[in-house]
C-alpha cells in the first residue's frame, strides 16, 4: 500500500457559481463532460467519504435502497466506476481480482460481500441513482444517497420520475417531458452534466427535510448572513450503462459560506438578481423567506 504522503495530491475543491442574472428560466442545461471528469475528486474525499460510512452504518434505511429488479444495473454501476477510477486515477485506486484498493482511505473492499451498488456508493463522492425505463416514464429503482438536498430516498424510490419531482413548482408544465425524453435518448459513452443551486442556513450534507418554511429566523441578519447562509450547489451527472440500458444519476453536493462563494460585487450582484427573479412559489420551495431579506442586503452592500 502507497503511504499517503506519497500520493499525488488531491486538488482543492472547485467552485461553481451557476447563478445568472435576467429572468428565470427553468431548463435542464446540459453540458457535455470528458469521461474523465466523470467524478469530482478533491481535498474534501476523506472527510466526505468518512461521512457517507457514518451513514452508511447508522441510517442505513435513509440513504441506500434498491428495488428487486435493479440487480444486473447496481452490478453494472459498481463495475464501471471501479473500471473507471482504476484507470483515471490509478495512484489512488487498485483492483486486484475480487478486492478494491482504496489508497486515499486505506481500506480494502471485498466486492462480492457488498451490495454493488452501496459500495460504488462508498468509493465516490457523488450519490448515485438508478433510472429505468417503464411503461410510466422513467423510474427511480435504486439509489445510495447519502446528502439529500431535503428530499427522502423512502419515498421517492420505485416512482416516475414525473412523480418524484411532483411538488417542484412548475416542473410537471416545463420540465417532465424534456426530462423523461432526454433520458430514453441518453447516449452509452456520452456524459452529460447539469449544476443545480440553493440558498441553505445549514451547512449539513445529510438534509433529508426542509423545504416549505416560512417562519422568519431573525438571527441571520444582514451583517452576518455571508457567515450564517451556505450556497449548495449540486453537480449532477448522467450516463448511461451500456449492457442493462439504466442511467446513473450521480449528484456531488458543494456547500461553500456565502462569503467564500461570493467574493466580487460582480458575483454579488448577480446572485441578488437570480434571487429576485425567483418567483414567489419557488422560493417557497426553497425556503428563501426565512431569511431572504437578509440575504439580499447583504448582496445588495457587497455589490455596491
Amino acid at each position: 500500500m502507497t503511504p499517503l504522503h506519497l500520493l499525488n495530491p488531491l486538488p482543492a475543491e472547485t467552485i461553481h457559481l451557476p447563478f445568472e442574472a435576467g429572468p428565470y428560466r427553468m431548463a435542464m442545461g446540459l453540458v457535455a463532460v470528458p469521461e474523465p471528469e466523470w467524478f469530482e475528486i478533491d481535498t474534501l474525499y476523506p472527510a466526505e467519504i468518512a461521512e457517507r460510512q457514518r451513514l452508511l452504518a447508522t441510517r442505513h434505511a435513509d440513504v441506500f435502497g434498491a428495488e428487486p429488479d435493479s440487480e444486473q444495473a447496481r452490478a453494472e454501476t459498481l463495475t464501471m466506476v471501479v473500471e473507471h477510477l482504476t484507470r483515471v486515477h490509478h495512484d489512488w485506486f487498485a483492483r486486484d481480482g475480487t478486492t478494491i484498493h482504496n489508497r486515499l482511505t486505506g481500506e480494502r473492499w471485498d466486492i462480492p460481500a457488498h451490495d454493488p451498488l452501496e459500495l460504488a456508493g462508498r468509493l465516490v463522492q457523488e450519490d448515485l441513482c438508478l433510472i429505468e425505463a417503464s411503461p410510466d416514464g422513467p423510474r427511480l429503482t435504486a439509489a445510495v444517497l447519502c446528502f439529500p438536498s431535503r428530499w427522502r430516498l423512502h419515498e421517492k424510490l420505485g416512482r416516475p420520475l414525473a412523480e418524484v419531482h411532483e411538488k417542484v413548482p412548475f416542473y410537471g408544465d416545463r420540465l417532465a417531458r424534456p426530462v423523461d425524453r432526454f433520458m430514453g435518448h441518453v447516449r452509452v459513452g456520452h456524459v452529460a452534466a447539469r449544476l443545480n443551486w440553493s440558498m441553505l442556513d445549514d451547512p449539513s450534507l445529510f438534509q433529508p427535510a426542509g423545504k416549505w418554511r416560512t417562519a422568519h429566523d431573525t438571527s441571520i441578519t444582514p451583517h452576518n448572513a455571508g457567515d450564517r447562509l451556505f450556497l449548495r450547489v449540486e453537480r449532477q451527472t448522467v450516463r448511461r450503462l451500456p449492457a442493462s440500458g439504466t442511467v446513473l444519476f450521480g449528484i456531488r453536493v458543494h456547500v461553500y459560506p456565502l462569503g467564500l462563494g461570493v467574493t466580487t460585487p460582480e458575483t454579488a450582484g448577480r446572485l441578488a438578481a437570480a434571487v429576485r427573479a425567483l418567483p414567489p412559489e419557488t422560493a417557497h420551495y426553497k425556503s428563501l423567506p426565512m431569511f431572504q431579506a437578509a440575504l439580499l442586503a447583504w448582496l445588495d452592500r457587497h455589490a455596491a
